[in-house]
């Protein structure tokens, strides 16, 4: 698909006369040597993985009876050897997909090495315990095999760690002890694998857990205060991340523009939460206006370049409008005419939103010879 949209936009810049063709055939070139970046065949390996994965741990907490203990063990032991043999002969013969499948096979194995070691000999821990080890190892061994698909593979476990942490200490953040405080380096850790590996797309499961952290730790602990405090904080290191002419623009380039979205989401989200929480007229207007102006600036600053920040911004402009009008003369005019007011401040938006896509979307100049 993207190599489709490329030659389009490659001939037309051709006849435009802004590229030569000879230069056009090049990047083409560039983009077939690289090879394609969506394939089913990686994706239906990767499903295959999965479904075998699921079908061992499930096998597993089986406990069958009939077999003898130290064979389970011996088995399952085993099974991690054999999939990480198979990923270091997949690797070597440049099946890459297979290796990664044959890796992230190894990663379920020894998680289920856990949970059957643990049933067969009635070793005590708990869920954060045993989640937290198959974590950690799954990091190291992403890191050795400077695997994308382990590194996705160890984000998801690190959101399913901290899911853990609340069965096992519960929600109070004192219960956790020291271990309230893993989520930071967990995040740190699969940055530095994303980068190490080159699975980008695997931060976003660093930032989804900085941001829940970050909500139970602050937020939902510390109340309307802190909430407000996180949502200026995150408010200003958007601003500075996004300003042209920022001393932090080289860093924006750097972290590239998931950073930029998750601030404005924990900004939004935190002014949003104090917002619920307000009771007088006042502060919830105060905080619509606060809520609207950030949408407008996220929209001028990032609008053009950063997609995720354009609909989160247009969303958050459209709720608070909406949620705004709701307030105001739900208990002066009813329902009925709130939803009409509502409809009114709909077409409103879409026609701004529709002026916007153009500016952003203006043509260069044709280049005249």
């Amino acid at each position: 698909m993207y190599r489709g949209r490329l030659k389009r936009d490659l001939d037309d810049w051709v006849k435009r006369g802004l590229i030569d063709g000879a230069t056009a055939g090049r990047l083409l070139e560039d983009v077939d040597r690289r090879g394609p970046s969506f394939s089913i065949g990686s994706i239906l390996s990767m499903f295959a993985a999965v479904l075998i994965a699921a079908s061992l741990l499930m096998l597993i907490a089986a406990n069958w009876e009939l077999i003898p203990r130290l064979t389970k063990v011996a088995g399952i032991i085993g099974l991690i050897w054999i999939f990480h043999i198979a990923a270091l002969v997949a690797r070597a013969q440049g099946a890459d997909r297979m290796a990664a499948a044959s890796l992230v096979l190894g990663a379920a194995a020894f998680g289920g090495a856990i949970a059957l070691i643990g049933q067969l000999y009635h070793l005590s821990g708990d869920t954060f315990s045993a989640m937290f080890l198959w974590f950690s190892v799954t990091i190291v061994s992403a890191a050795l095999f400077r695997s994308g698909a382990l590194t996705v593979t160890a984000g998801a476990l690190a959101l399913a760690t901290f899911a853990g942490s609340f069965e096992s200490f519960g929600w109070d953040v004192g219960s956790h002890g020291l271990w309230a405080w893993w989520p930071p380096v967990g995040a740190a850790a699969i940055f530095g694998l994303a980068r190490w590996t080159g699975a980008d797309r695997a931060k976003h499961f660093g930032y989804i857990l900085l941001l829940v952290w970050v909500w139970w730790m602050v937020i939902l602990e510390g109340g309307e205060l802190h909430a407000l405090t996180v949502a200026i904080v995150a408010t200003v290191a958007f601003l500075a991340l996004a300003a042209p002419g920022s001393p932090l623009a080289a860093l924006h380039r750097r972290l590239g523009a998931s950073a930029s979205f998750y601030f404005l989401v924990m900004a939004l989200s935190g002014f949003a939460y104090v917002q619920g929480s307000a009771m007088d007229a006042a502060s919830i207007a105060v905080l619509g206006i606060l809520i609207l102006g950030l949408s407008i600036a996220a929209i001028a600053l990032e609008g053009r370049d950063n997609g995720a920040v354009r609909f989160l911004a247009y969303g958050a402009f459209a709720a608070e409008i909406l949620y705004l009008s709701y307030e105001t003369i739900d208990s002066i005019l009813g329902t009925s005419a709130f939803f009409l007011l509502s409809g009114l401040v709909v077409a409103v938006l879409a026609f701004v939103v529709i002026r916007l896509e153009k500016r952003f979307s203006r043509p260069v100049p044709e280049v005249k010879s």
